[in-house]
């Protein structure tokens, strides 16, 4: 009896303990970054302004036309279901308020938080671990330069700012693909839809979305870059803590995303 006890305690601490490493090193790489972010900024140490504009280029400017087009074709497709519904019972109008409120709340900023985890969460993990890979890293340190200040506050300025500026663009892009459904298949009068739209959107609404929008890009951020950190090893390491970066990513964004709808559904 006494084996059995024995060797379960011990499976769970053998989980147990990797578990506890990587929380371990999840939080000194959160706690770096928030540090030299907020902190070290008051006490005459600045955030690479020139790397943090290049970043956003990369990851924001870059991402507008895939963004545009997806949201353009989920606004369509979400008029489209909405009316299909409304119809049957003569509500058609109410097309503009599920279109808005929705993409403005929730698909806005959860969809592009998505396609920028999987384009530029990726690239940030692949660019770490590849320098990780070839002791670039190492090399910073030894020249007194801290990693995370180097390479990964530029990446989380981006974010934070990009994420929400691509979300607006995400819900305008969205609702003006519903208002052309609406207008031309479904037969509403365009001052209607957007009158309708107008008295729907609350600021409550946009406000909830954006914040939403500036966690999503700071989840996004550390995923990748302690995906990054973790490497240990060649190319393979490499693609296998890339793809790593995106499936936790979009996990945490829905985990954040459900936290964040609660939390206003409840106290707002």
């Amino acid at each position: 009896m006494s084996s059995i006890v024995e060797g379960f305690f011990g499976a769970v601490g053998r989980m147990a303990l990797p578990l506890r490493r990587d929380v371990h090193d999840a939080a000194k790489i959160i706690n770096s970054a928030f540090y030299w972010s907020f902190i070290s900024p008051l006490k005459g140490r600045p955030i690479r302004f020139r790397a943090s504009i290049s970043e956003m280029v990369k990851a924001g400017y870059n991402s507008v036309p895939i963004v545009a087009t997806i949201s353009l074709f989920v606004g369509i497709i979400l008029a489209l279901q909405a009316a299909y519904q409304l119809k049957r019972v003569g509500a058609l109008i109410y097309v503009a308020n599920l279109v808005g409120v929705s993409l403005t709340r929730e698909l806005g900023p959860i969809m592009t938080a998505i396609i920028v985890s999987g384009r530029s969460g990726s690239a940030f993990a692949a660019e770490i671990g590849s320098m990780k890979a070839a002791e670039e890293i190492d090399a910073l340190t030894t020249m007194g330069i801290n990693p995370v200040r180097y390479l990964v506050v530029p990446k989380l300025v981006a974010l934070m700012v990009m994420v929400p500026a691509l979300t607006v663009l995400a819900d305008l892009i969205g609702i003006f693909g519903g208002f052309l459904l609406a207008t031309t298949a479904v037969g509403l009068h365009p001052y209607s839809y957007f009158q309708q739209t107008v008295n729907a959107l609350l600021i409550k609404d946009v406000f909830t979305g954006l914040l939403k929008a500036w966690a999503f890009g700071i989840v996004i951020t550390l995923v990748g870059a302690y995906q990054g950190f973790k490497v240990e090893g060649g190319a393979e390491e490499v693609g296998r803590r890339t793809t790593a970066s995106v499936v936790t990513s979009i996990f945490l964004v829905i985990i954040v995303d459900l936290f964040f709808t609660s939390l206003f559904y409840f106290f707002t």
